[in-house]
């Protein structure tokens, strides 16, 4: 299909820790399409309801401040359910990818563990390259760092960078349980590389 190492790769990661960043980096290196699964997300929910898909809305009648006002575990608690209310999504994403003669790079939150093995799993049998590595950032002031960087008129998002870094220990276990690839973000100079090395 390619000469990449891969025809679709799966990077999986928490929030704030550089995956679209890595992404469009390695799309230009490969001559990949970036496939950003946060808007097949907003997709889904804008033709779901609550009735129909309870665990694709529940965040629908929470202020946007939620890891201001809410406990921690609570938030880690929805944005796990979440992404795994999402898993059949992504199965449909890598489906249609792997019928364009064309690589991709998947990146998002919502990207679970589980849901990637069962890519990774459906593409050999399909005789695809279908890969997954998943980023990981445990340090919350990093990630407030680079929020900080991201979005500098947003103030100090301490708390949202808690949760990002209890997701990303949620993530990094879950994928070490499925046997697949677990990168440190930093140092970031040398995570492409990283990233080919562990997906090649």
């Amino acid at each position: 299909m390619t000469e990449t190492p891969w025809d679709v790769l799966l990077l999986g990661g928490a929030s704030g820790i550089g995956k679209s960043l890595l992404a469009a980096q390695l799309a230009d290196e490969h001559k990949a399409f970036v496939v950003e699964f946060d808007d097949v997300v907003e997709a889904v929910r804008e033709i779901t309801t609550a009735d129909r898909h309870p665990g694709l809305h529940l965040f629908d009648e929470l202020p946007d401040d939620i890891e201001e006002t809410l406990p921690q575990d609570r938030v880690l608690g929805l944005q796990i359910a979440t992404a795994r209310a999402l898993e059949p999504a992504l199965t449909g994403v890598v489906r249609n990818r792997l019928t364009v003669d064309a690589p991709a790079v998947i990146e998002g939150d919502y990207l679970t563990p589980a849901a990637a093995a069962r890519a990774v799993r459906a593409g050999t049998a399909a005789g695809r390259r279908v890969r997954a590595v998943f980023l990981h950032e445990g340090d919350a002031g990093r990630i407030t760092a680079n929020y900080a960087a991201r979005e500098p008129t947003a103030g100090r998002q301490t708390a949202r960078a808690r949760v990002s870094a209890a997701y990303s220990h949620w993530l990094a276990e879950q994928a070490r349980q499925h046997g697949l690839p677990v990168l440190d973000a930093r140092p970031w100079h040398t995570l492409s590389d990283r990233v080919r090395e562990a997906v090649g």
